[in-house]
């Protein structure tokens, strides 16, 4: 996953607004206790911190991946 990937699915599964604010806010157990924002700047990958993300929320794999269905999920960790 590229990380404009990450950012268009940021956008469409979470809504712009918030889903920036979740990325720069919200603390990932899976990374450290680090936010999304943090674990990118640092060097993880965008896929790790897609799913780290979206597992801290409960988000499921029918909805993790956005509106189009003919994209392919990042395979998992």
């Amino acid at each position: 996953m590229r990380l404009r990937d990450f950012w268009l699915l940021v956008d469409e599964v979470f809504d712009p607004r918030y889903g920036r604010t979740l990325v720069s806010e919200h603390h990932l157990d899976a990374l450290d206790n680090l936010t999304a924002a943090q674990a990118l700047e640092r060097g993880a990958e965008p896929r790790d911190v897609w799913h780290a993300l979206c597992d801290s929320l409960d988000v499921p794999d029918r909805t993790r991946w956005g509106h189009d269905p003919f994209r392919q999920a990042p395979p998992r960790r």
